[in-house]
């Protein structure tokens, strides 16, 4: 359990408004059994805590490289009809968007961890698949996949703002007012962002970049802590102006 500390000038420390707590995951990336036990972790301390409102924000990469991305979408489904939830678009929900555009992409998905979405559907593709091999596979995932993750791919948000707090998937273009941000940034950006120590506006908590353990710095909070390869799945609870990674 991390405790993050933030500056201690009260008039620079980002903050909710009274009675919101937001709870904040990032890259789950097909780890469905983390994601549950992250659950357990929300419900004991709504219940311990009992805040005017909690909010449950997500920050996108639910799908690739680990190995239940199907179930994973099925939890996040029936977690949203019973809770408020925010679910935001990652760079591998804008991959699969464009497999599905493009199935000549299909070997470029592969090498991010598609494959590991495709066998999560029941689906079993070939080491190296043909062109024509490649449309079907793409046109055999479509099918396997149930109408409700469709439309749940379909309608995740770029971005949330809660406070003095903006929550995104990849990170921001420093010196780019935060509503003239650009798709390709929020999904994608990282050396510009993550070497910057400006402030873009807006305290920005972000996952896209594995870190060892959730960074908490004065202008920006990373809480991808890469739970496909090392089983950590970092969850962040904010209240105030105090935020506690667990």
């Amino acid at each position: 359990m991390q405790i993050a500390q933030l500056p201690p000038k009260s008039s620079t420390r980002p903050r909710l408004p009274d009675g919101i707590r937001i709870y904040a995951i990032s890259d789950i990336h097909g780890c469905a059994r983390l994601l549950e036990q992250m659950f357990r972790v929300i419900d004991a301390d709504v219940a311990h805590s009992r805040p005017h409102r909690a909010i449950e924000v997500y920050l996108g990469d639910y799908i690739d490289r680990g190995p239940d991305s199907a179930l994973t979408l099925d939890l996040l489904i029936d977690r949203s009809r019973r809770g408020n939830t925010v679910f935001l678009k990652g760079n591998h929900e804008a991959f699969l968007a464009e497999v599905f555009r493009d199935p000549s992409r299909l070997a470029d998905w592969f090498q991010v961890g598609g494959r590991q979405t495709l066998m999560s559907y029941g689906l079993t593709p070939p080491p190296d698949p043909r062109d024509e091999e490649q449309l079907a596979l793409v046109r055999e995932l479509f099918a396997a996949m149930p109408p409700q993750h469709r439309e749940f791919l379909k309608r995740l948000r770029l971005s949330f703002t809660c406070g003095d707090f903006f929550f995104v998937h990849a990170g921001v273009r420093p010196g780019i007012p935060l509503s003239q941000q650009q798709e390709a940034d929020l999904l994608w950006i990282r050396d510009e962002f993550l070497q910057s120590k400006k402030h873009f506006g807006k305290y920005i908590i972000h996952g896209h970049t594995p870190v060892r353990s959730a960074e908490i710095l004065t202008n920006r909070a990373n809480i991808d802590t890469g739970a496909y390869a090392t089983g950590n799945l970092t969850l962040l609870s904010i209240q105030g102006s105090s935020l506690l990674a667990v």
